[in-house]
């Protein structure tokens, strides 16, 4: 994909068009829209290290006019990152609609060279900084209290993209059985993007194999029910903003599936992310309650974030062995707490001087993969 993204950004490039911008407008996406409409003006827009993106301002037959965020992506991987957006983007527009800026289509693009699809959203003017805590938390907590599963189980209907990282997200009953093969599947990734690394390889297996089932199994002792909710699966300060016309927050960029709602703000733990102020963890918990047993609400947090910070180091490949380190170490916490290797047996622990040391200031988008910044708009 890397190899034709340079492509697809050159072919999207246009000198005099019929209207205002510097964009090349697919005739597929005209197409999508009523006979008639015109487009007034087109500009790239926000920057993405795995798409193409832009900001549309279309004249419709009726006169009024219509303004969109579009995204492209070009080959098979760039079909599965734009209909996995738009599905997930629905999902959320359906039992959210004031929390996302509303879907319009995914697709594919006419031109030819190279193959590329595109995602097209109503575009909402935002002004980026911090979320308020309690405007952000509230409509969260809301969408995760109100939201149900079509099938009643944990997963997604289409594979979605964290980044350029497919989710393995096929539906499964049982919450501990989806959370493991949701984690093998992007420490597998891991390994092939920043090298194998066997005490992580021995770590994980064990922290799979005993702690995962021992925290998530609590969850539905005594006959306690864990709820599939809706989550956005990326949300960290850069895929929500506030709106300029409002004040409402909007989130995008959604990497969606149904789930236990405290994995959601697992990803607020990363400390790469600003998000990770603890008032927002906390204020969502006062909208939320903590799921039973409350005890235990601490571990499964480090145990969520674990998913995050692999995923993160397949995305971030420069920063992925800092933050990969993050994860051997808290699958160490949980192991020494809930499944003790026997007297030196284990392998050996990362000590905090033997760490490596991500940059002070908190930036998600430092290092993304091999094509640059993160893909966030």
């Amino acid at each position: 994909m890397s190899s034709e993204l340079p492509l697809l950004l050159e072919r999207s490039k246009v000198t005099s068009p019929p209207y205002i911008g510097d964009f090349r407008v697919d005739s597929s996406v005209l197409g999508q829209f009523p006979s008639g409409t015109k487009v007034i003006s087109a500009h790239h827009f926000g920057q993405s290290a795995w798409t193409v993106t832009a900001r549309l301002v279309l004249s419709l037959p009726d006169g009024t006019k219509g303004r969109y965020f579009i995204k492209s992506a070009p080959g098979s991987h760039g079909r599965t990152m734009m209909e996995g957006e738009f599905n997930a983007m629905s999902d959320l527009y359906k039992w959210a609609p004031d929390f996302v800026p509303k879907p319009h289509v995914w697709g594919k693009y006419d031109a030819k060279e190279p193959e590329a699809y595109f995602f097209l959203a109503k575009y909402i003017e935002m002004h980026e900084g911090m979320p308020d805590p309690d405007n952000l938390c509230s409509r969260l907590a809301r969408l995760h209290r109100e939201s149900m599963s079509p099938t009643g189980q944990f997963g997604f209907q289409v594979s979605t993209c964290q980044g350029r990282v497919p989710q393995l997200v096929e539906w499964e009953s049982n919450w501990a059985t989806f959370f493991i093969k949701l984690l093998q599947n992007v420490i597998s990734q891991d390994f092939e993007v920043n090298g194998y690394w066997e005490d992580m390889d021995t770590v994980g297996k064990r922290f799979i194999e005993r702690v995962i089932p021992r925290l998530l199994d609590a969850l539905v002792e005594g006959g306690r029910v864990v709820k599939p909710s809706l989550i956005h699966g990326d949300l960290w300060e850069g895929n929500c903003g506030t709106s300029l016309d409002n004040g409402n927050i909007y989130v995008f960029d959604a990497a969606c599936f149904y789930a236990h709602h405290e994995m959601d703000v697992a990803d607020w733990r990363c400390n790469y992310n600003k998000i990770s102020d603890p008032v927002y963890t906390d204020t969502y918990n006062l909208y939320n309650k903590r799921s039973e047993p409350r005890k235990e609400w601490e571990d499964r947090n480090r145990l969520y974030s674990v998913y995050y910070n692999v995923i993160y180091s397949v995305n971030h490949t420069t920063s992925g062995t800092a933050v990969r380190q993050q994860a051997y170490s808290d699958m160490y916490y949980l192991i020494d707490k809930y499944a003790p290797f026997e007297p030196n047996q284990g392998p050996p622990r990362i000590e905090k001087d033997q760490m490596a040391v991500l940059p002070s200031e908190k930036n998600h988008n430092l290092n993304a993969g091999p094509d640059g910044a993160s893909d966030s708009e």
